[in-house]
């Protein structure tokens, strides 16, 4: 199953849209985590640079149960207002709310 699920995950990622929010960092190809740290100490570091010092606050959320907490139906209309195969979005709903495909 693993391997389907990459498959997935390739055209998924292949299919989204490039109008997403150039911040998005997870899923885009060719960024990174490390794309990310660095976009906030540059904006962090231009921030302090241009004001002649002062402070800078950063909110840090752990999102590390977010997965527990999607809305499948949610996920899926989301999916598919992106323009992502309708079939696709369907298996994805029927995958995660652990039914057979198709029935």
């Amino acid at each position: 199953m693993k391997c389907f699920e990459r498959l997935v995950k390739d055209y998924i990622c292949s299919s989204l849209p490039s109008t997403l929010d150039p911040l998005q960092f997870a899923y885009s190809p060719n960024r990174s985590t490390d794309d990310a740290v660095c976009q906030v100490l540059h904006a962090t570091l231009s921030h302090l640079d241009n004001r002649g010092g002062g402070y800078v606050r950063l909110p840090f959320i752990d999102f590390s149960s977010a997965f527990n907490t999607i809305v499948p139906s949610r996920l899926a209309a989301k999916l598919t207002d992106l323009g992502l195969n309708t079939s696709v979005c369907a298996w994805i709903l029927d995958f995660l709310t652990d039914q057979t495909p198709g029935g």
